[in-house]
């Protein structure tokens, strides 16, 4: 820096006059002189200091960074062939390379940046099936972002979320007709409140004590 630099060099010629001086008046005045120069050199040193600091100290471990807020994007449409899902997210105004997004093999999330002051977010938390992370893609169009997702298997989607298979009884030719019955009733009773329980529950007793009655007979009716 060129202040520091010239500060140096007047104190220096400073002094040299100051130990040639014989007169106190003159002394004095170089010694008045030579103190404030040395004060404005040790604060343009300290200045430089803080300068070169600052930056580091705000990168130190600990140091708050704001939080970047996301509006979360909610309506979206999708359609599906045999080896890939579209997901139609509506957005004007979006940018490709302000956007990031991350793929794994059963969920999504993508994030844009600075549309109109704001940032976005979207993404399918559990997908209904396995997709190729890899092969998957986002698209950024004038109106919508578009992310294509390459199945891991080809074949239809019933749903774009996972979705739990319901239980559904087996009623194949191999097994007794009454095995299909009585695994419903195992579902109901599973999934019923208080009286459904007891109802199934007496059922099956009279069913495995050799009752006669019907086991579905006995407050099912209530249905």
């Amino acid at each position: 820096m060129a202040a520091p630099d010239v500060a140096a060099d007047d104190l220096e010629e400073l002094k040299h006059l100051l130990a040639q001086s014989k007169r106190p008046r003159v002394q004095s005045l170089l010694s008045s002189e030579i103190e404030a120069l040395e004060k404005v050199a040790h604060s343009s040193a300290a200045l430089v200091q803080v300068a070169k600091v600052a930056p580091l100290q705000s990168l130190q471990k600990g140091a708050v960074v704001p939080e970047v807020q996301y509006t979360s994007l909610s309506t979206f449409s999708w359609d599906q062939d045999n080896d890939k899902v579209k997901v139609y997210f509506p957005l004007d105004g979006a940018l490709q390379e302000k956007v990031s997004f991350n793929f794994d093999r059963s969920s999504f999330v993508v994030k844009v940046h600075d549309v109109a002051g704001k940032n976005y977010r979207c993404g399918i938390p559990k997908l209904n099936k396995a997709i190729d992370p890899d092969k998957s893609s986002v698209t950024v169009k004038p109106k919508r972002i578009i992310v294509t997702l390459k199945k891991h298997d080809n074949g239809n989607w019933s749903d774009l979320h996972y979705k739990e298979e319901k239980f559904k009884p087996n009623l194949g030719k191999e097994k007794d007709p009454m095995s299909g019955i009585m695994d419903l009733m195992k579902n109901m009773y599973d999934e019923g409140d208080e009286d459904m329980k007891k109802t199934i529950a007496k059922a099956w007793s009279e069913a495995r004590s050799g009752k006669k009655s019907d086991p579905l007979s006995s407050g099912l009716n209530d249905f």
